[in-house]
């Protein structure tokens, strides 16, 4: 049972820990010491500690705790990608997957257990949506990837040299946490990503969008997922919100308050007869022509019920050449992890829903062949 009398110091950033150390009395240059032992060393206790003093170990002893989320399984794909289940407070689960590419490692990580937004592509938005993570739990699955392969210290070869907000849950929904523990991946004396190799991706917050860039520089991604709004509204349901023409204002106001030429990444999920036809393919072009981007095609991955299919490789081809001709720089993603349930829209974690969307679920007629993957993402 979780001791809520401590204070937990693992998700906490460099200045809200120095002015922790200034509330008990210490230096605030503690701070620098703990945040890399935390992060850089993968201390699990004060007493590790060994060039803070033993008073002040005993103090910390009595008053904090670094506590990240729980390792429930880890499974590994023949592609080698791993997706770990991890419990955090309150009993439920969020999932986390790590793709390897090269010498790149790209760590997906969950902000939220379940999606409050309701994608109906999405299996995770189909779980509910229980409470967002706290910052601990959000930079406790980098650290607990990190830590699976034994090496924590950056002078170590890098085991995850990106991270994208992208995994369950909205980030922007869950604002303050998650800018935390992105400061915390960026920080020298913890993980020392680059802003070029932190994503955070969101299906259209436009209010959280501007306030974003006011504290912090990462780059972004969207997942739009329709070329018009009336397509919009029926996947990704925020469109009613905050439809197309305000979204797309948005990605141009973020550039602007970014110090380099970075673009927006375009997410786009693709459904055979939903959104991959040609006029969509010449929409898209028109609507993204003006927008510093480049867009990358998800091919759907199958769930169960989900009543959308996997397109055609032909009509990825020819949208994929569509937007190359508009002068688009276009990627497919390839599918990974797939037979662990670790790809794109397939991560489901284990959600007491409080929405009570599941139960409101009504089944729908899927036809599946023989070789086709029942999965999620």
């Amino acid at each position: 049972m979780t001791d809520t009398s401590k204070t937990n110091l693992l998700g906490m950033t460099p200045a809200q820990l120095a002015g922790y150390f200034q509330d008990i009395g210490e230096k605030p240059f503690r701070a620098t010491q703990v945040l890399k032992w935390m992060h850089q060393l993968g201390a699990e206790s004060f007493d590790e500690m060994t060039n803070i003093s033993k008073s002040l170990r005993e103090k910390l002893n009595a008053q904090a705790e670094i506590r990240g989320p729980e390792i429930v399984s880890q499974d590994i794909s023949k592609d080698g990608t791993r997706k770990w289940v991890i419990r955090v407070d309150g009993g439920s689960c969020v999932e986390t997957v790590l793709i390897p590419e090269g010498d790149r490692g790209t760590l997906c990580v969950s902000s939220q257990v379940g999606c409050s937004l309701n994608c109906s592509f999405c299996s995770t938005g189909k779980q509910g949506f229980n409470r967002n993570l706290s910052a601990a739990e959000i930079i406790g699955q980098v650290r607990i990837a990190i830590k699976s392969f034994g090496a924590m210290s950056p002078a170590n070869k890098r085991v995850v040299t990106n991270v994208v907000m992208m995994g369950m849950g909205e980030p922007l929904m869950n604002f303050e946490r998650v800018v935390s523990a992105m400061h915390l991946m960026m920080e020298d004396n913890a993980y020392g990503l680059s802003k070029r190799r932190v994503t955070l991706s969101t299906a259209g917050v436009v209010p959280a969008m501007d306030k974003l860039g006011d504290v912090i520089d990462v780059s972004m991604a969207v997942s739009l997922h329709a070329p018009n709004d009336e397509l919009r509204d029926v996947l990704v349901p925020i469109n009613k919100r905050y439809p197309i023409k305000e979204l797309m204002a948005a990605c141009h106001r973020y550039l602007a308050k970014l110090d380099d030429k970075r673009v927006i990444t375009i997410e786009y999920t693709m459904m055979a007869g939903v959104n991959d036809l040609p006029e969509h393919a010449k929409q898209l072009a028109k609507l993204l022509k003006t927008l510093p981007c480049k867009l990358n095609i998800i091919p759907f991955n199958p769930f169960p019920n989900s009543g959308y299919e996997r397109p055609k490789a032909e009509a990825i081809e020819h949208f994929k050449n569509t937007m190359h001709k508009a002068g688009i720089r276009t990627t497919v993603r390839r599918t990974r992890g797939e037979e662990i349930d670790a790809a794109c829209g397939q991560l489901v974690g284990m959600v007491e829903d409080r929405t009570r969307r599941t139960a409101k679920l009504i089944p729908v007629v899927q036809q599946v062949t023989p070789h086709s993957p029942a999965a999620r993402h």
